[in-house]
């Protein structure tokens, strides 16, 4: 027995010293794309139980994909709503006409201002007579009691209740000003459930990234034992452990692979049967809002993670169970 491992350890250093004296950088390439390609093979020949590890592992990836583009979409939307996080500065009842308009061709000079909407005394009375149903009675005051306002949609981040606090302390300093209002408790609340949204797909991510590299773990150790015979038989003819496991992980990269595409296909068929009734419902609020599916940067980052995910789990897989078998 241990003149067979010693004829063993003999022929692997055999290989080695070959492969480091004959194998150039692309007969080395072409190695593993050969690898690569039997490996791409076998999962063919066992199509159904490659589909069904396929599949889970897409339902797993799509998840989080499918929820950060759902995210991204309602920071757009939030972003298209008309008065968002808009102050309303009210005017003095003394300003003019032509004071009203320079401070709003000042305030629009302003790097923290989006757009500046001036709104009239009589333009205000005409809306809210509009609006309350006493157009008739409003029309026998005798004077317009109702300031200049400018409607002030904060640049930037509209949503950061820190931002648009220090811009209406700012509108607050100014002589015109009598009063400038704004409504942070929406804005408060949005960044608030926006913020835990994200955390929340973060820690599903890791779980369900944790759940891929498991079943591509489960199932690369179910082929080690079913090719124990043929693991046995190539090392001992002096395969060395590299060799040996190579298939296998590209096995578990090929997994990740296809679980990614299945991941995209089922991303943009959910947003494809979602995005007919948002843009219906959109149009109930004469918004041309339409859901964006997903961008080649995400779907290149979903590819890059599937990957990964197959060589890691394949890896550990591989590094447990492949030392147990070793020829006695």
């Amino acid at each position: 027995m241990n003149r067979l491992r010693k004829n063993r350890r003999q022929s692997q250093h055999r290989w080695q010293d070959i492969l480091r004296r004959r194998l150039s950088p692309r007969i080395f390439l072409q190695r593993h794309a050969q690898v690569a390609l039997d490996s791409l093979g076998r999962l063919y020949r066992n199509r159904v139980a490659s589909s069904m590890t396929a599949a889970v592992i897409a339902i797993a990836l799509a998840m989080p994909a499918g929820l950060y583009l759902l995210l991204g979409n309602l920071e757009r939307l939030s972003g298209s709503w008309d008065g968002q996080a808009s102050l309303s500065v009210f005017l003095q009842q003394d300003i003019t006409d032509d004071q009203a308009h320079a401070l709003a061709a000042q305030v629009r000079e302003w790097h923290e201002v989006a757009s500046v909407q001036l709104i009239t005394p009589s333009q205000a009375l005409e809306e809210f007579g509009q609006q309350s149903g006493f157009a008739d009675v409003l029309g026998v005051l005798e004077e317009n009691p109702l300031p200049f306002v400018l409607i002030v949609l904060p640049a930037g981040d509209t949503v950061d209740p820190l931002a648009a606090s220090a811009l209406r302390e700012r509108f607050g300093r100014l002589p015109e000003t009598a009063l400038a209002q704004l409504d942070l408790q929406w804005v408060q609340r949005l960044a608030a459930i926006l913020d835990i949204a994200q955390r929340v797909i973060l820690i599903i991510s890791a779980l369900l990234a944790l759940a891929v590299m498991l079943v591509i773990g489960n199932t690369i150790r179910l082929e080690i034992q079913n090719r124990r015979v043929e693991i046995l038989v190539t090392k001992l003819i002096g395969a060395t452990n590299g060799f040996v496991r190579r298939p296998f992980l590209y096995a578990g990269i090929w997994y990740g692979a296809l679980g990614a595409l299945l991941a995209w296909l089922v991303v943009e068929a959910g947003f494809w049967l979602l995005s007919e009734p948002v843009s219906r419902l959109a149009g109930l609020y004469h918004s041309d809002f339409s859901l964006e599916t997903l961008p080649v940067q995400l779907l290149g980052i979903l590819f890059l993670a599937g990957t990964v995910l197959g060589l890691l789990g394949s890896w550990l897989a591989v590094g447990r169970h492949l030392a147990a078998i070793e020829p006695s």
